[in-house]
Parts: C-alpha cells; sequence; structure tokens
C-alpha cells in the first residue's frame, strides 16, 4: 500500500488540498499520513526558573487540543466524498517542518507528499522559499503541490515536461503508471531551442519505446522555454504538470506573476514534482 504525507495547518488552503491528496489515495490505493507540526519557543529559562517547563506544557497542550478538534472536521471532508473508507494516521510533532517532514519520509516509508500553496499570484513566493516551495527542494519522493484555486476535479491529461535525458524517463514510467491508475493520458513537451543538444535519434528512440503507452510527444521549435510550457498548458487543457525537479530559478522564472496574471483563471493546476 502506498503511503503519502499530508502535512497539515488546517488552514483553507490545506483542507482543498486534503481533497486532492484523499483522491490521490484512492487512485494509488494508499493511505493518508496527517502531519502536523509546531515549533516551540525559545526561552532562557534563567528568566523562567519556576515555570519553564509550565510554559511548555500549555504550547504543547493546547496544539494537542487544536490537532484533536481539527482532526474530525477532516473526516468529515472525506465522508461528504465518499471517501471515508481511506485508511488515515496522524502525526504532531514538535520542530521546523521540513525536518519533521523528512522524518516522517524515512520513518514511514512515504511514497507521495501531497501539500498545498498559494494560488497563481503565489507562484512566485512559493517557488523562492515558503515551506511548499522548500519541500519541493529538499526531499528525495515526488511533491504534489496543490493551489488554493485548484478544486479537485477528474485528471484527464498530465502534462509532462522533459528534456530527453535518462532521468526524465524514468520519471516519464512514474508518470504513466500513476495516468493508467486514473485512465488519463499524458502529453509530453519538450521545447526544442536553437542551442538544443538533443538528436533525432534520441528522439525516435523514446516514441518507439513508448509506442505502446499512453502518451503523445509534442516538440515545439522555442527560444522562449517558459512562454511555450505556460501555452501547452492552457491550449492542451492539461489538468495536472508533471517536472523534475529543476532549479528554483526555473520555476521562479516561469510562474513569475507578469506571466501568471494573464492566465491566472486558467492556470491554477496542481503540479506533480519528480525528483532526479
Amino acid at each position: 500500500m502506498k503511503k503519502i504525507l499530508f502535512p497539515t495547518d488546517f488552514s483553507e488552503v490545506a483542507n482543498n488540498a486534503f481533497v486532492h491528496a484523499l483522491e490521490f489515495a484512492k487512485i494509488v490505493q494508499g493511505e493518508l499520513i496527517l502531519l502536523h507540526t509546531f515549533e516551540l519557543p525559545i526561552y532562557d529559562n534563567q528568566f523562567f526558573p519556576e515555570n519553564y517547563n509550565v510554559i511548555f506544557d500549555s504550547i504543547q497542550l493546547s496544539q494537542f487540543d487544536m490537532f484533536k478538534d481539527e482532526i474530525p472536521k477532516l473526516r468529515a471532508i472525506a465522508e461528504e466524498r465518499n471517501l471515508d473508507k481511506i485508511k488515515m494516521r496522524h502525526r504532531l510533532m514538535d520542530g521546523s517542518l521540513l525536518y519533521n517532514i523528512k522524518k516522517s519520509i524515512k520513518e514511514d516509508k512515504i511514497d507521495f507528499v501531497v501539500m498545498g500553496t498559494s494560488g497563481a499570484t503565489g507562484w512566485e513566493a512559493f517557488f523562492m522559499g515558503t515551506n511548499t516551495g522548500t519541500v519541493l527542494t529538499a526531499v528525495d519522493v515526488p511533491v504534489l503541490s496543490v493551489p488554493l484555486e485548484a478544486k479537485f476535479k477528474k485528471i484527464e491529461t498530465i502534462g509532462f515536461t522533459t528534456r530527453y535525458r535518462s532521468k526524465d524517463k524514468k520519471a516519464l514510467k512514474d508518470v504513466l503508471k500513476i495516468a493508467k491508475k486514473m485512465g488519463a493520458k499524458v502529453r509530453s513537451l519538450y521545447v526544442k531551442t536553437s542551442d538544443s543538444d538533443v538528436s533525432e535519434a534520441t528522439i525516435k528512440h523514446w516514441e518507439e519505446e513508448f509506442a505502446e503507452e499512453p502518451v503523445i510527444f509534442s516538440i515545439i521549435p522555442s527560444n522562449d522555454i517558459k512562454g511555450t510550457i505556460i501555452d501547452f498548458i492552457l491550449f492542451k487543457e492539461i489538468d495536472v504538470l508533471a517536472m523534475n525537479t529543476y532549479k528554483k530559478n526555473f520555476f521562479v522564472e516561469l510562474f513569475r506573476p507578469s506571466l501568471v496574471q494573464k492566465f491566472s483563471n486558467r492556470l491554477d493546476i496542481p503540479i506533480l514534482a519528480m525528483h532526479e
């Protein structure tokens, strides 16, 4: 059974992503591990010699009480979607979010992470170091990031960007496994720039190797990589975009507000970050 880690702060963004996590768990026949983390403040106990432990205990208790109150709300969301049979476990952990995600990935043998992030106007901040952006590039399992505006719908087309590298081939095979479970097709995009070093033989080899798979290969000559990807998302009606984790700057440029604002009503799709 696949294990899906769902970090949550019980916000509207997280609750929207929870629906995607539930549906994803159903598709891959997995279980959800719900993770809530909190960081205790640092006090110098020379100034609080008597009630130092009381302060920490009260903070921990308040976090536990909030966690205990919010879990039934998530179960209600699952029941509304007839997904209450999805197996769920819970973890309440003290410490930084990234540290606890990595710890849970190791201890619980996590296969996927699903997280919420801000919407189109927040993409730049997302990739420049907010919680989800940090996780995106710091863990070694696929991360599905879900904007608030991305309401769940049946996934029919998964976009996949490639540069025809061997590591891209492995990622494409993983994406195809997911697509088959969803009954979806994959549209692969290669933006061929003027200095492209991918040979025609390599492209032909890929097409032959994946000839029996539900994938359509598109090669678009352009030096505007980011604009071409955005057009691809829009005009091919991509429901989820799968990408290998390139450098952060690439994502920042791809989703910078000046580009996104033009298509803000249509570019709110989840991104599945595959790891190289």
